[in-house]
């Protein structure tokens, strides 16, 4: 029993790796990519909270006790790690937050990024010290430093901070990518046929069953629709990646029950990735999915061909007291919207005053005038060699 509760935690962490690539190639639906992006990396902090209560279960502390008291127990500890870890990272970030925002930085962008760069680890570190989740903990952080934190940088630093993110991201991508194929051939595995069969079949059956419903409910109290293209391609994005595979690793079960899952895991890992995510863009294509694109001429799958978009993003912290009034306080906002934008955010970030932005604007200037007199200057050098 613990077993298969075991399996079916793991299994159900999502991991469209692909599938996003493919969505920001073909220049996918905002909200599409956002709700695929989103239902991934909580399903994966949920997978990996509900794995260590499966596991708690299975103690030696839990052997003498009924089913029910187990249940509940479970239960407990579940939405307590689950609560409890969230809390532990939104609190490291707004504290994060109100530092950089009370302490001027601005000058000095190596101790920017530095302190940044602690307090991203820093909640990862603290939850997994108290033995909960610091995934969970290292997710609700990224999403509310992303919200607060990031917007009390120095332009220069919130252009390094995006490029040394997604730097450090594709090359853990790399990294884990190449370890799953490398275990096919390094571990020891136990082929069961029927398992993997039915494992790959229940998984598409329970994603349909959760997806579809579930659009069809949120859409009564939705303005922007999930529309049935969308949903069919939410439905088949369910790949599934290295978290499964990882929690597999780590399961503490008999050798052959424990080989089991590893080689059921790697196949439907292999074969959602292989088979799904290679067939996302004949899929998206075939379903119009971005009519506005479909006759783009070049898809690329460069991760690094937006090395320049951070320059000219629009950023809030660029905005002074005034301007955030008038362009982000509006009086149809309801709810959590409303008391973040009137109250919360001009708690935790800073405003520019003019000064600040027109000498942030002319530093921005000078290294990009720089950058392209290097740039230049290299080119000529390059040209007089060729000739």
């Amino acid at each position: 029993m613990v077993e298969s509760l075991a399996f079916g935690s793991l299994i159900s962490a999502v991991d469209p790796v692909a599938t996003l690539a493919i969505f920001s190639a073909l220049d996918a639906e905002p909200l599409l990519n956002m709700m695929v992006f989103g239902e991934s990396i909580l399903n994966d902090a949920v997978s990996i909270v509900m794995s260590n209560t499966v596991m708690m279960l299975n103690s030696q502390e839990m052997a003498d006790i009924s089913s029910t008291h187990a249940f509940f127990s479970g239960v407990m500890y579940f939405f307590f790690m689950f609560i409890t870890s969230a809390f532990i990272g939104i609190g490291f970030a707004l504290l994060s937050a109100l530092i950089l925002k009370h302490f001027d930085l601005r000058k000095t962008p190596s101790l920017e990024l530095g302190m940044l760069l602690i307090f991203s680890y820093l909640p990862y570190g603290f939850a997994e010290g108290v033995k909960l989740s610091g995934i969970m903990s290292i997710l609700f952080a990224g999403i509310t430093m992303s919200h607060y934190t990031h917007y009390n940088l120095s332009p220069i630093t919130q252009i390094t901070v995006q490029h040394t993110f997604r730097t450090m991201a594709f090359i853990g991508e790399t990294c884990v990518f190449a370890y799953l194929g490398l275990a096919i051939f390094s571990f020891n595995h136990r082929f069961e046929a029927a398992l993997v069969i039915w494992s790959i079949f229940l998984c598409l059956i329970a994603r349909a069953l959760n997806i579809f419903p579930l659009s069809f409910l949120v859409n009564f109290f939705r303005e922007h629709k999930i529309n049935h293209k969308m949903q069919f391609i939410m439905w088949f994005s369910g790949l599934r990646g290295a978290i499964a595979y990882a929690l597999s690793l780590h399961l503490e079960f008999a050798d052959d029950t424990h080989h089991v899952i590893v080689t059921t895991t790697l196949v439907i890992v292999l074969f959602t990735v292989v088979i799904l995510g290679g067939s996302t863009m004949p899929l998206l294509k075939l379903l119009e999915s971005n009519e506005s694109k479909k006759h783009k001429k070049h898809v690329k799958f460069s991760k690094t061909e937006e090395m320049g978009s951070a320059v000219d993003a629009d950023h809030l912290s660029e905005l002074t007291e005034e301007e955030y009034e008038v362009n982000y306080v509006k009086p149809n906002q309801q709810g959590f919207v409303r008391w973040d934008t009137k109250y919360f955010i001009p708690f935790f970030t800073r405003r520019f005053t003019h000064e600040e932005l027109h000498n942030g604007q002319m530093e921005m200037k000078r290294l990009t005038n720089r950058w392209y007199s290097q740039l230049q200057g290299r080119t000529s050098e390059t040209d007089e060699e060729e000739l």
